[in-house]
């Protein structure tokens, strides 16, 4: 089966998007992810032995319901309010049903390690800009991060959240680290498109695509001008060679651009 390092997928009859699974031609993501669009009222479950998942909210109102707990959480649009995510271990059985029309991601990977369950708020992941001021003064974004080795040592993958502004460019300067890593788009308007760089292949990034990244590859992106770009971010870690914050690789051929005002 051919490897490949971009996606166009659609939404089935069902509300089902396929990203990544472990026997597609991502498979060497090593991670399991899925968006879902549900009408008011459907219901989802969700419980893998083997394995953690997270469940984040991108828009809409659901409620979820895990281990004896509910809570009803709402998000207008990625591009207003943080994030709403559900986290948990392997056998821990994750009910979600939407109140109303509602929007989700799905992360898994295999990990048989347990921890606490916890459902992440939007002042647990707060939005801080990257690069503001620097590179010509193009490269403004805004970051948050949800799970990483630092927040939960006993995950095996990293989720967060990137808000390009208009006509700049994210994941920059180009960098690297071995860890696999996987970006989904969405635009703030339908026509919205950008680039994503994977080592010497681009494509045109559009809303619903995604990204994935092999370990060594360069991987910086760009939104066009009069355009938001949102991006899930989600990298799984190696065995023996979690991915850290400081972990960032960048290319020695640009390291000049540090100095530019």
């Amino acid at each position: 089966m051919e490897k490949k390092v971009f996606g166009y997928p659609k939404f089935d009859e069902k509300g089902e998007q396929i990203l990544s699974t472990y026997d597609n031609e991502y498979r060497d993501m090593m991670m399991d992810v899925r968006v879902y669009r549900m009408k008011a009222g459907e219901k989802r479950t969700f419980a893998f032995d083997g394995e953690e998942i997270a469940v984040l909210l991108l828009s809409g109102k659901i409620t979820f319901a895990w281990e004896g707990n509910k809570e009803t959480v709402s998000r207008k649009d990625v591009w207003t309010e943080g994030p709403w995510a559900l986290h948990t271990s392997t056998g821990v059985t994750i009910e979600v049903e939407a109140v109303d029309a509602s929007e989700i991601l799905v992360q898994r990977t295999h990990n048989t390690k347990k921890f606490a369950s916890k459902l992440y708020k939007p002042e647990d992941a707060p939005w801080k800009y990257s690069s503001q001021g620097k590179f010509g003064n193009v490269a403004n974004r805004r970051v948050n991060t949800i799970v990483d080795h630092d927040i939960n040592p006993d995950s095996n993958f990293v989720l967060g959240e990137v808000l390009n502004d208009k006509g700049n460019w994210s994941g920059y300067l180009p960098h690297q680290h071995p860890q696999p890593e996987l970006y989904y788009f969405k635009f703030d308007r339908p026509e919205g498109f950008g680039a994503s760089f994977v080592g010497d292949d681009v494509f045109k990034s559009v809303d619903g695509s995604f990204s994935a990244i092999p370990g060594g590859k360069l991987h910086p992106q760009s939104v066009a001008p009069g355009f938001q770009m949102y991006t899930c971010w989600m990298i799984r870690h190696i065995d023996g060679n979690p991915w850290l914050q400081t972990d960032r690789c960048e290319d020695e051929r640009y390291v000049w651009l540090h100095d530019m005002k």
